[in-house]
């Protein structure tokens, strides 16, 4: 039920992290709605497509097989994590949440502790995906994080779904190490083609 990926490696403030693969492969502008708006044809990769269907379809079938892909994909990561952190979501207005939902499967599928509580967002900030650059989304997430003690002495994989300049995991990935923790990974679904 897992879909094949192309992992590349993600730099940041941790020791090793990785992206499964790219979201979007190409898109090319068809034309324009009714309502004058552009409209697209998007091609992804299998799981970006499968985070899309999740994330804006509200497709609850798309879990499993993400969820199946990650646990294969960890099966071979020699990192040995005991905390996983999902990345807390800048879109809180969403019913469910995407990366949440797919941190509680993959807790319960692999054994491995989910951190629910241990990263919390504590100032709302708008989205970071469009238009800021790294150094501008870092000074919006300034304060925006706040960290459980709890973390102190766990090997902790901070896991997203999405993966742009890294802003947000870097800021989680730099509080994590302040509050003690002994290991910090990175783990994203899909990355932005920039």
């Amino acid at each position: 039920m897992k879909v094949d990926v192309k992992p590349q490696k993600i730099t940041g403030a941790w020791e090793q992290g990785y992206s499964l693969d790219r979201h979007t492969l190409s898109s090319t502008m068809t034309g324009y709605n009714e309502y004058g708006h552009p409209e697209f044809d998007t091609k992804r990769s299998p799981i970006g497509e499968l985070v899309y269907r999740l994330k804006y379809k509200s497709d609850s079938k798309a879990i499993e097989p993400i969820v199946q892909t990650v646990k294969d994909f960890l099966r071979g990561w020699d990192i040995h994590p005991n905390l996983l952190v999902a990345v807390p979501p800048s879109n809180v207005a969403r019913r469910n949440q995407p990366v949440i939902e797919i941190a509680r499967r993959l807790s319960q599928i692999t054994g491995l502790q989910l951190g629910e509580q241990c990263v919390k967002k504590v100032k709302k900030t708008s989205q970071l995906k469009d238009g800021a650059d790294f150094d501008e989304k870092v000074e919006v997430l300034k304060d925006a994080f706040e960290i459980s003690e709890d973390v102190a002495g766990k090997k902790i994989l901070i896991f997203d779904d999405l993966y742009d300049s890294g802003a947000t995991m870097n800021t989680i990935a730099e509080g994590l190490w302040k509050k003690g923790a002994r290991s910090v990974y990175a783990l994203t679904l899909t990355r932005t083609r920039g």
